[in-house]
């Protein structure tokens, strides 16, 4: 088939470059030249592990190409996809259309042949119906149908989620839309991925209901840590066991500093907005919202309690900036909020993240950045352990406590025992687990 992604950020660039390995025929269209000129010169504006081998060898192949012109690229397509970003909108935490609205109208005056407009995009409820006027008003005689296909994309894991999908979520109210989208997911059908047809504005809903969820049940187990350090339990025990129950699952389960990213911070928040427009109250949400937003600078106090109560002119060194690993995303990181309370503390901040440095300077100026996880962390009084990178679960103990002016190790993450950390002279501070453990 004959695709084209309308935006080569995330989400189209990912979904652009394995609808490409499945055969189809993609063209990636975004406004912004140097994007689109990086990527005809092989570069990977994002860090997403695997990507940039296949966007290689799909477009050595032909069948991925990238263009800023949207007019011949929509006029060529059988499906057209809206993958432009949907960020918080500023004041009242709505989340900003601008942009689909904008290539919608874009699209609609280069549509010739029957063609589907799917919303990538995450949108809330009613969107699909805005596009589909949008779209009817600037062309009214443009032959299309408006579906909704929102992604279910882990940063991280993207091309495994994109290739063996846990569903397939396409939202249809013009059933010539149903060939077009069974047909661009058929090459899953060997992998069986299921392929759920809904209504335009369940799929829209399904999207914001998932990622609330989910951010629900990280809240939870976050609640459960502090409950756990307050009564002498170890969190991970309480996690790894109600996991076992298939009612419950195991993951998302994970205590550590809040959550953060792309999705979480932003859908949470558009979920509450949509609710209020249609006079309903999402109580779990909104309280999953504000509880998230306090634990980030309660972390912060985990660190400042572990140098008894004051961090005034000491050197914090924090390993990992990145909301998660195997990605180089700051938005909403833990590490912003952690990183801007110790300082406010008097700190001194140093730091080093394997991907996510270039995008962290600009978010935070006053940090000193390294090379390497022992370099941020000489003459620290404290290292703390913000994102779980695997090459923080094997640091050299030994070194890491030469390099340090005091030995005092904060795991936010609990990727260590501390069995294994105090016999090399650390003080040893994690996250719902208590000061001394059995067994």
């Amino acid at each position: 088939m004959k695709i084209t992604i309308v935006g080569a950020g995330y989400v189209g660039l990912v979904s652009g470059a394995c609808f490409a390995e499945f055969g189809h025929h993609v063209t990636c269209v975004d406004k912004s030249d140097e994007k689109i000129a990086a990527l005809l010169n092989g570069q990977i504006p994002i860090y997403e592990p695997g990507l940039d081998a296949i966007v290689s060898d799909n477009a050595k192949a032909g069948r991925l190409t990238f263009t800023t012109e949207l007019g011949p690229a929509v006029a060529d397509a059988e499906i057209v996809f809206i993958a432009v970003g949907t960020p918080s909108r500023r004041g009242d935490g709505h989340a900003d259309l601008s942009y689909v609205y904008q290539a919608s109208e874009e699209i609609a005056g280069s549509l010739k042949d029957f063609t589907v407009v799917a919303t990538k995009s995450t949108v809330p409820v009613g969107t699909g119906d805005e596009v589909e006027r949008i779209i009817r008003q600037a062309n009214p005689e443009a032959n299309f149908a408006v579906a909704s296909n929102p992604e279910f994309l882990r940063e991280g894991a993207a091309i495994d989620d994109f290739k063996r999908p846990d569903r397939i979520v396409v939202g249809i109210e013009d059933e010539r839309a149903r060939g077009p989208m069974t047909e661009v997911y058929r090459p899953l059908y060997l992998n069986k991925g299921p392929l759920v047809f809904t209504s335009r504005r369940t799929a829209e809903l399904i999207k914001y209901a998932s990622n609330s969820f989910l951010a629900m049940k990280i809240t939870f187990i976050n609640e459960m840590a502090d409950l756990a350090e307050a009564v002498g339990a170890n969190v991970q025990d309480v996690a790894r066991t109600i996991g076992l129950d298939k009612r419950i699952g195991s993951k998302f389960l994970h205590s550590g500093p809040g959550f953060g990213g792309s999705c979480f911070p932003k859908d949470t928040t558009a979920l509450v907005k949509t609710a209020d427009d249609f006079g309903q109250t999402l109580n779990l949400v909104e309280t999953t919202i504000n509880v998230n937003t306090r634990r980030k600078r309660a972390m912060a106090k985990k660190v400042i309690a572990a140098l008894e109560g004051d961090v005034r002119g000491k050197r914090i060194c924090l390993l990992g900036l990145t909301f998660k690993p195997n990605t180089d995303d700051m938005r909403d990181a833990p590490s912003i909020a952690i990183a801007q309370a110790l300082k406010d503390a008097g700190a001194t901040i140093t730091a080093y993240d394997p991907q996510g440095m270039a995008q962290a300077k600009l978010e935070m100026d006053y940090i000193q950045y390294h090379e390497n996880a022992y370099a941020a962390a000489a003459d620290a009084d404290a290292v703390c352990i913000v994102t779980e990178w695997n090459q923080f679960r094997a640091l050299d103990l030994a070194r890491l406590k030469r390099e340090m002016n005091t030995p005092i190790l904060v795991d936010l993450r609990n990727i260590y025992r501390r069995d294994e950390v105090e016999p090399h002279g650390f003080k040893y501070r994690c996250v719902g687990r208590p000061d001394q453990e059995v067994g």
